[in-house]
């Protein structure tokens, strides 16, 4: 008989926990003990996440956890992540985390990209990145993984069968759509609707926090370091998104390099026509489309995602199945949800 893993996640009341919540009480070997939110610990998750009622309705939300657990979920702001972390850990906790605060080894880039500075370098070198497609061994074998962020997860999977086979890229190019969801679910002037409604825009043009974590990935994978011009862009679409790799390369046959280097993964799909984000919703899919241009000597890969799915909770689902030895697919919506 399978023994129950307890679950317990923080920060309950975000988008990102919306998803855990979702997936996770369906699964058959999981059981939330906690939801924790300290803005709205004592009130029913009826009151806070009506939608969530008729999974778990009658439980209230907590400052602190009621009951102990085997492993955590941290759907938390960078710092609060980075502070509870190593609790967790010398407390025997497996923990998911969803933040950026450990996907990147160098501690300087969390002072240049995340504005403040890392107190816990050693937890850095010791944290899986939760990329299963890219990094199942260690994932397996480690009691904390750090979540991908929705943009590198996009990009990374476009970006690996040139990495894995060696192949020379001279210049890389990402241009990235992303739905609303992506920034969260605290109100922010911006993103209101009357002036996020038919509107696009481009952010963090000149820095992206982002850029470093795809850069120390490449790193990892290959031992060698490739620069990313990377642009996001904001569409008016709740979920959703698609990245686009223009890589300057001799390298030609590019859709063999692909077959053979996603064979047999759940959760990646090859296309020989450009996806759409609707193909994905839901989902911890990533579908894949590439051409090599002749003319221009650029190879081109447009990758799309659920980046509350693929790029965030659904991805961590699959990380916790890792961990405890159980199929990855476990409890994992497969078809997408449409229109």
């Amino acid at each position: 008989m399978e023994q129950t893993l307890r679950v317990c996640i923080y920060g309950a009341t975000g988008y990102t926990a919306s998803e855990l919540v979702r997936v996770l009480s369906k699964h058959p070997h999981v059981r939330i003990t906690d939801l924790v939110s300290h803005s709205t610990a004592g009130k029913k998750v009826s009151e806070v996440l009506p939608h969530l009622s008729p999974l778990m309705g009658d439980i209230a939300l907590s400052k602190e956890p009621y009951e102990d657990f085997d492993l955590a979920f941290l759907c938390l702001p960078h710092e609060a992540s980075m502070e509870l972390v190593p609790r967790l850990i010398d407390a025997g906790k497996k923990v998911i985390d969803l933040s950026g605060a450990y996907r990147i080894r160098n501690k300087e880039a969390y002072v240049e990209f995340y504005g403040f500075e890392h107190d816990h370098a050693e937890l850095l070198k010791k944290s899986a990145y939760g990329l299963p497609e890219l990094f199942r061994d260690s994932i397996r074998e480690s009691e904390l993984v750090a979540n991908p962020g929705c943009y590198p997860t996009s990009v990374l999977l476009a970006l690996y069968p040139f990495l894995k086979e060696g192949v020379e890229v001279s210049d890389l190019v990402v241009h990235s759509l992303s739905g609303v969801s992506g920034a969260g679910r605290k109100v922010r002037q911006h993103f209101h609707y009357p002036e996020m409604e038919e509107n696009f825009f481009a952010y963090s043009v000149t820095k992206h926090r982002h850029t470093p974590e795809m850069e120390d990935a490449i790193e990892r994978l290959c031992g060698r370091s490739i620069k990313i011009r990377f642009t996001p862009t904001v569409v008016p679409a709740s979920r959703g998104m698609l990245s686009t790799l223009y890589i300057k390369t001799e390298f030609r046959d590019v859709k063999a390099l692909f077959e053979d280097t996603y064979y047999g993964e759940r959760f990646v799909t090859l296309l020989d026509t450009p996806p759409m984000t609707k193909w994905v919703l839901g989902t911890n899919n990533c579908l894949l489309y590439t051409h090599y241009d002749e003319r221009t000597s650029t190879a081109i890969v447009i990758s799309a995602i659920d980046n509350l799915g693929k790029g965030a909770s659904l991805q961590a689902v699959q990380n916790m199945n890792l961990m405890l030895g159980w199929d990855e697919d476990l409890s994992i919506p497969v078809a997408p949800l449409f229109p």
